[in-house]
């Protein structure tokens, strides 16, 4: 996903292959993981000709996005666990989660969220 990611435009089996370069895998192998991240929704792929283009289905953060919810989803208490990422994060980043909940409630968004 890192390559898909680090590109703006759509890539072949052989293009994501390349950039691979501290890993010597098959070309079989790159056509297999891309495949399978296309039929779970992870990238997006069209034909072009022959080949498939491959591109991510969703930005980087989107999908990190979802993996902090779906971890907040499987505590049993998600005050507690809030609380301790909160305590874990530099303060900048406090800083940067303080202005986006100030947004969040000047907008009235994530009010279904607790």
């Amino acid at each position: 996903m890192d390559v898909l990611w680090d590109t703006n435009s759509s890539l072949t089996v052989r293009e994501v292959s390349v950039r691979l370069t501290e890993r010597n895998l098959a070309h079989t192998t790159v056509m297999t993981v891309l495949d399978r991240l296309a039929k779970k929704g992870f990238a997006r792929r069209v034909r072009d000709g022959r080949a498939w283009r491959y591109c991510p289905a969703a930005t980087r953060e989107t999908y990190v996005t979802e993996l902090m919810l779906t971890a907040l989803e499987q505590t049993g208490d998600r005050t507690a666990a809030l609380t301790r990422f909160a305590q874990s994060v530099s303060g900048s980043e406090a800083e940067v989660l303080r202005d986006a909940l100030e947004v969040i409630e000047g907008s009235g968004e994530g009010d279904d969220r607790t």
